[in-house]
C-alpha cells in the first residue's frame, strides 16, 4: 500500500505551473541579505512613506507587487523629469501589473540592460523573485554610476558600472568568436597543401644556393 501511495503521489503533479523541484531551485537564488540592502535603499531613496515590508520573501513580494513602490523608486531617480506621471494604488490585478510594466519600461530607458529586466509575472506571481532582486541591483548600479545627485543612500551598496563604451557579448557569442580566425592574424584563403609531405614522412629541407 505504501508503494502504491508513493506512486500515486508522484503522478499527482503540483497545482501550479512550475514543478516543486524547479521552483525550489529558483528560490535558492533569492538572497535574504540582498533583500535587506534593497529595502534600506528603497526607503532611503523614496522616503518613509513607502513603508517597510515584512522581513521575508513573501513580504518583499507583497510590498512591491502593486507596482507603486517601484514607480516611486524610478521617479525618485529621475529628478524633475519623472517618467511615470500617475501612481495609483489599486486592488485590481491588471492595474497592478500595468504599473509593474511601466516601471520596467522606465528602468530600461534609465539604462538597465534588457537582460537584467525581470518579467512582470516574476514579481506578480512570485515566479522568480531573484530576478526582481537582480533588476533592482542593476538599477542601483546605474544610479550610482550616473552620479547626477538623484541617488540617495550609501554608494557602496552598489557597484559602479564600467564607464568605457564596451560591447556586451553573450557566452554563446564569445564561444563562437573563439572559433573564428581573426583577420588581423592573417587569412587562410587560397592556401593549399601543395608542396607538403605526406604524414609520417620526414620533412625535407632544401637549401637553395
Amino acid at each position: 500500500i505504501a508503494a502504491l501511495l508513493r506512486i500515486t503521489m508522484a503522478n499527482r503533479g503540483p497545482s501550479y505551473g512550475l514543478t516543486r523541484e524547479v521552483q525550489s531551485k529558483i528560490d535558492k537564488k533569492y538572497d535574504p541579505e540582498l533583500e535587506e540592502r534593497l529595502v534600506e535603499w528603497i526607503v532611503a531613496q523614496c522616503g518613509s512613506g513607502v513603508g517597510r515590508p515584512e522581513p521575508n520573501k513573501t513580504g518583499f513580494q507583497n510590498w512591491l507587487k502593486d507596482g507603486c513602490v517601484l514607480c516611486e523608486l524610478i521617479n525618485s531617480l529621475c529628478g524633475a523629469n519623472k517618467p511615470i506621471k500617475t501612481i495609483k494604488s489599486s486592488g485590481m490585478a491588471f492595474k497592478q501589473m500595468e504599473q509593474i510594466s511601466m516601471f520596467l519600461r522606465a528602468a530600461e530607458s534609465y539604462g538597465v540592460t534588457k537582460t537584467d529586466i525581470f518579467q512582470t509575472v516574476d514579481l506578480f506571481e512570485g515566479k522568480d523573485l531573484a530576478a526582481v532582486q537582480r533588476t533592482l541591483m542593476a538599477l542601483g548600479s546605474v544610479a550610482v554610476t550616473k552620479g547626477d545627485g538623484n541617488y540617495k543612500g550609501d554608494p557602496s551598496w552598489f557597484h559602479k558600472k564600467a564607464q568605457e563604451n564596451r560591447r556586451e557579448f553573450s557566452e554563446e557569442q564569445l564561444k563562437e568568436g573563439q572559433s573564428v580566425i581573426g583577420l588581423q592574424m592573417g587569412t587562410n584563403k587560397g592556401a593549399s597543401q601543395a608542396g607538403m609531405t605526406g604524414y609520417g614522412r620526414p620533412r625535407q629541407i632544401i637549401n637553395n644556393p
